[in-house]
C-alpha cells in the first residue's frame, strides 16, 4: 500500500498516511479541521506486508560483510592535499623585476 504525504494549507500540519490506491484523498486536516489538507508530490513510498519473496529473499543471514568506516588517515590525507594546493598560490614576493 502506498504512503502519501499530506500538508494542511491553513495550519501547516504535515502527516504521512498509509492508503489504498482506491481510497479517496483526504481533504480535512486532522489538526485544525479545515478543508485545506492536500496531497504532496513526493518520492514513491510503500509498505510490504505478509509472507512473500521480499520477506524470504532479503532477510539478513548474518554473513554480511562488515561496513567500512572512514579511518583517521583519510582526514589527514585530505588536509595534506589541501595544504599542497594552497602552497603554489602564494608566490614569493622577491621575484626579479625588469628595469
Amino acid at each position: 500500500m502506498p504512503i502519501y504525504a499530506y500538508r494542511c494549507g491553513a495550519c501547516g500540519h504535515a502527516k504521512d498516511v498509509l492508503q489504498k490506491l482506491s481510497d479517496a484523498p483526504l481533504a480535512v486536516c486532522p489538526a485544525c479541521g479545515q478543508a485545506a489538507f492536500t496531497k504532496q508530490v513526493t518520492a514513491a513510498g510503500f509498505q510490504l506486508k505478509g509472507n512473500g519473496w521480499y520477506a524470504t529473499d532479503f532477510k539478513n543471514s548474518g554473513s554480511a560483510a562488515p561496513r567500512t568506516t572512514p579511518t583517521a588517515e583519510a582526514p589527514a590525507a585530505a588536509a595534506t592535499a589541501s595544504a599542497a594546493e594552497a602552497a603554489p598560490a602564494s608566490a614569493p614576493a622577491s621575484a626579479p623585476t625588469a628595469a
